[in-house]
């Protein structure tokens, strides 16, 4: 996701995302493709975990009908979403319109500002909404500077913070790495530095495959570094060829793909995730045309093959 910004309840297009905002007409001119019938997931491989997606995913579609969207969802054969905000409703009328769907939210992004000056109110949009975690996609920096190891600082600060505020609600507080955090430091990153010097108690990290993979990270080593440090997974890929060694957060919707049309290596990815204890996994598509490539990112994951 990119930048989120300003608070959960109001219209999507005042959140951010986890790429850079781009054009994705798109999107509704396909959501034809979908057929108005509820697939079942159905693993032939060895992905067995439950599946749930990021309703950024949908942004394009929300905007037009945010409830329609949710139906199209489900009928993918999605039972649980992360949010990315609430499209204008409240949290009691986000969860309902779930519920209407047959859908429930597990994980919830909000933006730095909500965490940091109303604690209150995200954990009470948590709780209406049924959201185990919370987590921040964006730590504010300076684009230009770069994240620098001042904003490592403060950041591991604010996680600690955040972490301790939510655990004490009883909820799990999470960082999504979006790939500017990998700046080289010391024996390692800037990332390195987050994730060792926060409290494995209180702050967890989701990652985003794609923008661990866009710097030239490598996921499974990334996973065995850090047991148990990662608790959620973005499944996010982008189209062969394209460089790598990137710190800007950023890759244009053009350039990234469908789940096995990429470069990400994700039966070991999987593999890995699943023996560490990952809870949530959810596809996240930035491409053009979700409507099409999130059902074939599905198919994909209910035929993979891990690694023997």
């Amino acid at each position: 996701m990119t930048r989120f910004l300003p608070r959960l309840a109001v219209a999507l297009v005042a959140v951010s995302a986890c790429s850079r905002p781009a054009s994705r007409a798109a999107e509704s001119a396909s959501a034809a493709v979908v057929p108005d019938t509820t697939h079942a997931i159905r693993s032939g491989g060895d992905f067995h975990v439950p599946l749930g997606i990021q309703l950024w995913s949908f942004r394009d579609a929300a905007k037009a009908d945010p409830l329609a969207m949710m139906r199209t969802v489900r009928r993918m054969g999605i039972t649980h979403v992360e949010t990315a905000g609430m499209y204008g409703m409240s949290a009691e009328q986000f969860a309902a319109a779930l519920r209407d769907a047959g859908l429930h939210a597990t994980s919830m992004h909000v933006g730095y500002d909500d965490l940091k000056k109303d604690p209150a109110r995200v954990i009470a949009d948590a709780k209406a909404l049924g959201a185990k975690w919370v987590g921040l996609a964006w730590y504010p920096h300076d684009d230009k500077a770069g994240f620098t190891e001042a904003d490592a600082r403060r950041a591991i600060a604010d996680f600690n913070q955040f972490g301790r505020t939510l655990k004490d609600a009883g909820l799990s507080f999470f960082y999504h790495d979006h790939g500017y955090e990998p700046v080289p430091y010391g024996d390692g990153t800037l990332f390195d530095l987050i994730i060792r010097e926060t409290d494995p108690a209180l702050v967890h990290f989701e990652m985003d495959v794609l923008w661990t993979w866009l710097p030239n990270g490598d996921p499974v080593a990334l996973i065995r570094k850090y047991p148990g440090r990662f608790r959620l997974m973005h499944i996010k890929d982008m189209k062969p060829g394209i460089a790598r060694g990137s710190l800007s957060g950023g890759l244009p919707d053009s350039l990234q793909a469908a789940i096995g049309a990429g470069q990400v290596p994700w039966g070991e990815v999987m593999a890995a995730a699943e023996r560490d204890g990952f809870e949530e996994y959810y596809l996240e598509d930035e491409t053009p045309d979700p409507m099409k490539n999130v059902p074939a990112s599905i198919s994909y994951l209910e035929t993979l093959k891990y690694p023997r």
